[in-house]
């Protein structure tokens, strides 16, 4: 185990470069401004929502460590980042998936320094999106419990890792040497064979969770989408 740990650490490039430090700013500034006050407040005097948040992340690593790595920078896997919003409200989905975004720089991307970028371009805004998409379905549609599954998870998860895909991408673009042309055959172009089984993935999860146990949604209610009809 410590030769696992030792070779771990020698894998690691600690080097950075100034892009790295404006993704670490612009990163706290994003986390000051989110700061999910009341989510927090109410965390503490909740212990089960404390277990499904600890027990949430853990589930979320292990769906990012089985990456398809295609290119050191460029790596694909389930997101589940639509079910964190849902479950714990994209405020504290942000804080709680650092550990996960962190453990993946160092494992997955054995880079450190991309631990920020990788946390703001690939976690926080997609995250941010998915909530605004959830927003709007929630204002703009029927409040019905078909349109909350299909819309507010399957839909909206399948266009959340596609975000995804398209920031990271760009990030790569501004960041790194990789060509645009790899970029888009060995990346941009997986992106519609990954959006359905994400979409799937956060659909069903969702399906069972509303069936099974709604009071583990962060704003479901049988009363707005079952009742008043």
């Amino acid at each position: 185990m410590l030769n696992y740990w030792q070779t771990l650490w020698s894998s690691l490039d600690w080097h950075w470069q100034l892009s790295d430090v404006l993704a670490a700013v612009t990163w706290l500034v994003w986390l000051v401004i989110v700061w999910p006050k009341d989510d927090v407040y109410q965390l503490k005097g909740n212990a089960g929502l404390r277990q499904r948040l600890w027990g949430g992340t853990l589930v979320i690593f292990g769906l990012w460590a089985l990456d398809a790595s295609i290119h050191p920078q460029l790596h694909l896997h389930f997101l589940a980042l639509t079910t964190c919003m849902l479950m714990f409200g994209w405020r504290l989905a942000t804080f709680a998936l650092i550990i996960p975004s962190l453990m993946f720089s160092l494992l997955v991307l054995e880079q450190p320094w991309q631990f920020f970028a990788y946390s703001l371009v690939g976690v926080c805004l997609p995250l941010w999106f998915s909530f605004v998409l959830y927003h709007r379905c929630f204002h703009l549609l029927p409040h019905h419990l078909f349109i909350y599954i299909f819309c507010g998870a399957f839909l909206n998860s399948a266009l959340t890792i596609l975000v995804h895909m398209l920031l990271w991408s760009g990030w790569l673009l501004l960041s790194s040497d990789i060509p645009l042309s790899d970029i888009i055959d060995n990346y941009l172009l997986v992106a519609p064979l990954l959006m359905f089984p994400e979409a799937l993935l956060n659909g069903m999860v969702i399906t069972l969770i509303v069936v099974y146990r709604p009071q583990w949604l962060y704003d479901y209610c049988d009363r707005t989408y079952l009742w008043q009809k």
